[in-house]
């Protein structure tokens, strides 16, 4: 690699770290006897799919030159950064390159707006067309799509890749208007509802005909930038609710924001909220995987998510009238709704008591977090008046460990 295509992969690399919307969950685009590269293998740790696997990606912009001037965004053309610019041929080259020598299993592509929104699009969807068709590639492709360009560039963009992302950004079109003048609502969501209809026509085209092209496997995502705003959680996960039920999408991402440089629009914080991103991204698992509703995580009263505890345990806290439930008895839906209890686990439980009744010693083999658990469920060698349940005496205990686990190592991760 020579020193000029260095400098830009340094610069553009960097750049590209702030797009948290970046998985490979969804697709299954399969190597073929003449093809290169398979989304299926496994490789080198960068993103998790859905099941599990790790995925390498190169993950890059095209340019960090943009026309807007977005306060969050690095690539904001008012922000004194050095700038660069891949070639097409830059891009396909390097992503081949780094595939053959196993560094990555595919590519998420992103970039500023130069010119305008369809001269940009248009080189991303050549840099997609070109892997695929001149060199084969069967890899994983995500592509971020730029607001305002063209259906016809939409559509083709969907023919090469995995994965379309549109960014939203801002959790309220106020926000968006105040920090991102240029950007507006409609631009991003008559994108999604365009690639909604299109995926929703490929499955029927596929169900009529198994040649039928793939249009968008991996379904489409999109980022919203946390703590940039002054939004409660409440409207942030309403709109993720939103976005779910009327786009379709399979991921929203939190990014907690970024203190990049001094701007008047933007609050001045000292470090990312990554707790409260954490949280959410707590609270959107359990409205995806759970079955809660979103009022049952926040609401009117209680607007934003609790700091010290998972969004689960503050439910079970909130509701002693239900908790804690007599896991012999409690169907499988309540079960799932015990903090520590996953969904492989309350399968576990459900199973195992169709041979006994269940006593702590077989939930603790069961694959349940038993810490946390415990504060929540009676069993057969466990009954509820022996139980010292106090709302707030458990919340001490458990928000105790959260925190001090938090502070250890920065970051939280999701529970079963």
């Amino acid at each position: 690699m020579n020193e000029r295509i260095k400098e830009k992969l340094e610069i553009l690399s960097d750049a590209a770290k702030y797009d948290v919307s970046c998985s490979s969950s969804g697709s299954k685009r399969k190597n073929t006897k003449y093809g290169m590269g398979n989304s299926t293998g496994m490789g080198i740790c960068h993103t998790y799919t859905q099941d599990g696997r790790c995925v390498s990606l190169l993950k890059i912009l095209l340019t960090n030159y943009c026309i807007f001037d977005c306060a969050y965004c690095v690539s904001r053309k008012s922000n004194d950064v050095k700038r660069a610019a891949f070639t097409v041929k830059e891009v396909v080259d390097l992503t081949m390159n780094f595939y053959q020598r196993n560094y990555i299993e595919g590519l998420f592509l992103s970039s500023g707006i130069f010119q305008n929104s369809d001269y940009t699009m248009e080189r991303l969807v050549r840099i997609a067309k070109e892997l695929r068709t001149i060199h084969k590639f069967n890899g994983y492709i995500h592509l971020k799509t730029i607001p305002g360009a063209s259906e016809e560039l939409m559509q083709e963009a969907g023919l090469y890749a995995d994965r379309l992302s549109v960014n939203i950004e801002m959790p309220s079109e106020s926000s968006l208007k105040k920090v991102a003048p240029e950007k507006d609502y409609k631009s991003v969501l008559e994108p999604m509802s365009y690639i909604k209809e299109k995926i929703i026509e490929n499955k029927e085209e596929r169900r009529k005909s198994k040649k039928a092209p793939l249009f968008s496997p991996g379904g489409q995502s999109t980022q919203l930038v946390i703590g940039a705003s002054p939004e409660k959680d409440l409207e942030v996960l309403t709109l993720a609710d939103g976005l779910y039920r009327q786009k379709s999408l399979k991921r929203v991402y939190y990014s907690g924001y970024i203190p990049i440089s001094e701007d008047n629009r933007l609050p001045v914080i000292y470090q990312p909220p990554l707790i409260r991103e954490n949280r959410l991204y707590q609270a959107d698992w359990l409205m995806r995987f759970y079955g809660f509703n979103l009022n049952e995580i926040v609401d009117e009263k209680n607007p934003d998510l609790d700091l010290a505890l998972d969004p689960k345990a503050a439910y079970a806290l909130r509701n002693p009238a239900i908790f804690p439930i007599d896991i012999n008895k409690a169907d499988y839906e309540l079960i799932l709704r015990v903090p520590g209890i996953g969904v492989k686990s309350a399968k576990k439980i459900v199973s195992a008591r169709k041979f006994g009744a269940l006593r702590e010693g077989h939930l603790r083999k069961l694959g349940l977090v038993w810490k946390r658990a415990k504060y929540f469920i009676t069993c057969a060698d466990r009954n509820f008046k022996f139980l010292n349940w106090k709302p707030e005496v458990i919340r001490q205990q458990i928000s105790s460990t959260i925190m001090t686990k938090a502070a250890n190592s920065n970051q939280l991760s999701l529970f079963p």
